[in-house]
This record gives C-alpha cells, structure tokens and sequence, in this order.
C-alpha cells in the first residue's frame, strides 16, 4: 500500500520476475464447474465477497421450480457478476487485503481508516461489517447496560445500528442486502429481516451466512414451511435441504424426514461423509430423544475425525443422560490434552464432575465456558442446572435468563426457569416460563407435565388435568409417572371411577412390561380397595389383584393381607346371598306352579 500507485499498477515486465514471483494462495479457477466443486460444507462466521464457485446464471438453468409451485412475490435469482465490479475492486485490491487481514486479527477499528476512500461494494461489505463487529464488542464490555426487556440491546447500540442501516437502504448488492438484514435482525424488524436476507440469496445463493441468519428469524416449524414457497430454489435443492435441517435442528424440534434428508445428503452423491451434516444429523436425535442412535452417530465422526472438537458438549450431554461414566472418562483424556480455550471442553468437563455429584467443581468449569462464549446457551443452561443442584435459585434464574436473552428459542431455559421459580413456591411466575416452553416444543411430555404440577399447586386441578392429558399424548406408551399423577388429581376431584381407570392402565403396564410388583403395587390396592367398596364390583378382579401383592416383598404386603380378608369375605357374603336369593326365586317358582294346578 506505500508503493506509489503507477509502480504498483505496473505490469511485471521481466518473464524471470513472473517465474520467481508467487502469492500466499494459488489463484482460484473462476470457471469451475459445480460438479468439481470441493462438496465439504464448513459454517462460516461471516460471508466473503469476491470468492465464487459458480453463478447465478448456472443455477437459475440447472433448478427451477414449476410456476405453479412458486409464490408470486418469492425473488428470482438473479445474475450477480463478480465482472462488473472487477475494476473497482482491482483499484482498491491492496487495502482490501489488508483489510482482510485486519479483520482477521478482529482489530474491527482499523478496518474503516484503511478503506476510506475505496468505492467498490466489497469495500464497502468489509467497512460496515466492521463497525457492526466493532459495536457488538464494545457492546459486550458494557454487559451491565442491558436492561431485560424484550428489546434488549445495551444502551446507545440502536442509534448505531441505525446509522450503518442507513447506508445500505437501496442496495442491491447482495452481500450488502445481507448486512442489511443483518442489522434489521439486530434491530427487532424481523419482517424487513426476512425479506432482504430473502433477496440476498436471490442475488446470490451460496453465501451460507445469509441462510444461517434468515433461519435466525424463524420461530416455529410452520413458519419454515410457509417461507419455502418463496426462497428462488426449489425445494429438492441441497441448499434448501440443509437449511431446512439446520433451522429444525436450531428450534430443537427435527423430525424423522430431517433425519433421512440428513442420510441422503451424506451419501455418495452429495456430501459423502460429511462431519458437519452428519453432526446436524446426530444433534437431531439428540433432540428426538433417540440417545443411542445419537450415540452411535457421533461415535461415526469420531472415527472420521477423531479430534473434532464441534459439538462434543453434545455427546458429553448423551453421555451424562445416559449415565455413561466409563466413555465419558475416556473423552476428557482424548480431547482435554487438545485445549481449554474452546467452551465445548468446558462444557465436557463440566458433565464429568456433574455426573460424579461434584457440582463445586462442574459450576467453575460451566463459568469458565461461558467466560470464553458469552452467547454459549448450552453452557448457560446447564450452569442453571448446577446450581439448581446446589439450591441456589436465585443464581439459577440469573444463569436462565442470560440464556434466553443469547437466543429465545431454546426451551430448556424456559424450563430452567420455570422449575427455579416453582422451586421458590413462585407458581404463578413459574405457570409463565412453562407455558413459554410448551409452545416452543409442544409434543414434549415432560414441560406439559411441569405445566400441570404447577396448576396443580395452584389448585387449578381441571387445567392441571388438561396438561396432563397433554403430555400423556406425548409420554412413552410404557410410561406409568403421567397416569400416576392423573389418577392423584381426578381422586382429588372426587371423580373415583376415572381415577381407578388410570391406575388400572399402569397395572396393566406394569404386568406387560413383566416389571417388579412393587412399581404398581398401590395402583393395584387402590382398584382392588374401589372394586370392593363401589356397588356391584369386580371382586374377582380385586382379589387378583390383591393376591399379587399379598405374594411379593413389596412394602404394601401386609395392607395387601388384611384387604385379601376382606375381599374373601365380601365373596362369600355376595355368594350367600346369591345362593339365598336362588332359593326364594326357587319357592316362589314351586309356589306359582301349585297354584296353577288347584285352580286347574
């Protein structure tokens, strides 16, 4: 940048200048096709303009949806043609490099003085991009002037924000329409948000930071599929497949057709073998609850890559779910040695103390990772959950709350939350955050199931039944706690008949699933004890039932003992009296009959 202008202008003259002469990166084929494309898909933090594999054009040729599967306002693709602002950007190519390099080394400040003057896009990308970091840095200095209301930027940041949206309001640039999504994203305008990053990937498709915060603004799965009627690629397309991932997978709320589009991505065809695809895949049964097939996953890249360390807080999560202590041992030897610097280590090492009850321990490693990420929800999650461990609630709700300000969509503070606040014997404020958590991930058994624990504590006992209700849609057929707690609540209700019901179906849960006498011994007594005292009840029932408590080592064998007396008794009073009752219908039959005959 010190050369004067001509001289750096000048062309190399001598051919044995061009033969010893070589740059820090090999020059990029702008011509290669889609199918040479290197496939191994990585998430960037920020786009890079200037850095094509192919055009708009070769898409908008290769994919097109049928017209009638388009929705008449979704943005064609357009041609972006890096040509057009090839002599701009050769001008300004020295301090663009600098600027590269400066922002890479995150000196955000020197970014602007380098630039200024420069008149190409690209420059003008990395200048905006740069004092919007060098804002949310400062910002995070000033953590303190967040005041905790729903639109939750520090003080004096909105004017900011302003001020760089101001100058990207008629762009057309799509690198620019993404900072200009980027910075309505920040400033709560989430339809404005939506619709420039929509444009930016019109302009063009493959910046994956347009994708990434265009997901950022979705908050339910109903959402994503009204918006895939109008991105300009066509739903088959591998971009809008990983997106589609990517965003469900972010919600916490994947399905079984993510999976397989996750499997199908991986194979030979497409990204074969790809570690982040198929980390998306294993986070999905995460999600699902589907811990071994998740496991399992993992276990795949592992092999592939046996140092990534990329969302090894989820398997440490699996594995600290799934009690596996022994496994877990061995991942903190392998990945420990590679670094502390990275949260995910300090989440792992935080699941390792927590699961040997070591909560001192596993809460200054769960600080140590959000120290190194602020805006790790995970590692803020699960340091609430260690101090809900050591009964600080006050401490958890705080650790909550940082959480759902980094990212509203994680239900698991909301849940957090609720149990901190019902745990202080604050229902009301708890019955909020459960209900935030519901919607968010509303085929989960156990938030319906907080839900109606707290209307139960509240004396609200026909919502708490509803809730209940609710989760037992979602529950494991082979789960017996819900029926459990509906039977308490209809009992409590005086509706005796529905509560027997429901003890009744754990019973017969229990004798399927061949399990212990003991897990439904009081369930059996309770039908055994209604049969016995409703009118017109089923002793045989009762007295099976009670038998088999009678015979186990349960704690209910010796009330088990005096109702067996009981129901014996009560047979053979109902025998007796039948028996009788026969008799007289006997006499009064004999008696007819003579009667008839004398008058004959």
């Amino acid at each position: 940048m010190s050369i004067p202008p001509a001289k750096r202008k000048a062309a190399p003259s001598s051919p044995q200048f061009d033969a010893t002469f070589s740059t820090s990166t090999p020059a990029r084929n702008r011509n290669i096709s889609h199918h040479d494309m290197d496939m191994s898909i990585e998430e960037p933090t920020s786009p890079i303009p200037g850095d094509f594999s192919q055009t708009a054009t070769q898409l908008d040729t290769q994919s097109q949806d049928p017209p009638l599967l388009r929705h008449p306002h979704a943005p064609h693709l357009q041609v972006y043609s890096p040509e057009s602002y090839k002599e701009k950007e050769e001008e300004d190519s020295d301090k663009l490099s600098a600027a590269r390099g400066l922002m890479q080394v995150k000196d955000y400040a020197r970014v602007v003085s380098v630039l200024e003057g420069c008149g190409s896009s690209n420059a003008q990308f990395i200048s905006l991009h740069a004092q919007f970091l060098a804002y949310e840095h400062d910002s995070g200095k000033n953590w303190h002037g967040f005041d905790h209301t729903r639109r939750s930027l520090p003080l004096g940041l909105e004017p900011k924000i302003k001020q760089l949206l101001a100058e990207v309001t008629n762009t057309t640039d799509p690198f620019l329409l993404y900072l200009k999504a980027l910075f309505c994203s920040r400033l709560f305008l989430r339809e404005e948000a939506i619709e420039n990053a929509l444009l930016s990937i019109a302009g063009f498709p493959w910046c994956w930071a347009s994708w990434c915060l265009l997901a950022s603004c979705l908050d339910d799965g109903e959402e994503l599929s009204s918006l895939l009627s109008l991105l300009p690629l066509p739903t088959e397309h591998p971009l809008v497949q990983i997106f589609q991932i990517k965003t469900l997978v972010d919600l916490h709320i994947p399905t079984e057709n993510e999976l397989s589009l996750c499997e199908h991505l991986t194979g030979p065809d497409y990204f074969h073998k790809n570690l982040w695809i198929m980390s998306l895949r294993a986070c999905g049964f995460f999600y699902l609850h589907e811990f071994s097939q998740a496991e399992h996953q993992f276990d795949q890249i592992l092999a592939i890559d046996p140092q990534r360390i990329d969302d090894i807080d989820i398997l440490s999560n699996i594995l600290y779910v799934t009690d596996n202590r022994l496994k877990l041992t061995k991942l903190i030897h392998d990945f420990v040695p590679l670094g502390q610097d990275r949260p995910e280590i300090s989440c792992l090492l935080g699941n390792y103390y927590s699961l040997r009850a070591d909560h001192v321990r596993s809460i200054k490693h769960f600080r140590r990772a959000v120290e190194l990420d602020p805006n790790f929800l995970s590692a803020w999650t699960l340091l609430g959950h260690e101090y809900v461990e050591v009964k600080n609630s006050h401490a958890a709700i705080q650790c909550y709350r940082r959480a759902v300000d980094a990212g509203r969509k994680d239900y698991r503070a909301w849940y957090g939350l609720g149990q901190a606040y019902e745990l202080l014997n604050m229902h009301q404020y708890a019955l909020h955050y459960y209900q935030y958590a519901a919607a968010l991930r509303p085929y989960d058994a156990r938030l319906w199931q907080g839900l109606g624990q707290c209307y139960e504590e509240m004396g609200r006992l026909r919502e708490a039944v509803e809730c209940y209700k609710r989760a037992l849609i979602s529950a494991n057929p082979h789960e017996i706690s819900v029926n459990l707690l509906l039977a308490k609540v209809h009992r409590d209700l005086d509706e005796h008949a529905e509560s027997i019901a429901y003890h009744r179906r754990i019973v017969e849960v229990c004798q399927a699933d061949l399990r212990p006498v003991h897990e439904y011994a009081k369930s059996a007594l309770e039908v055994a004890d209604y049969q016995l005292k409703v009118k017109d009840g089923d002793l045989f029932l009762a007295r099976e039932y009670v038998e088999i408590v009678a015979r186990s080592n349960s704690e209910e064998v010796m009330r088990a003992s005096e109702m067996l007396k009981a129901v014996n008794a009560a047979m053979t009073e109902k025998f007796e009296a039948e028996a009788q009752a026969a008799a007289t219908d006997t006499k009064a039959t004999q008696g007819v009959k003579s009667e008839d005959k004398t008058a004959e």
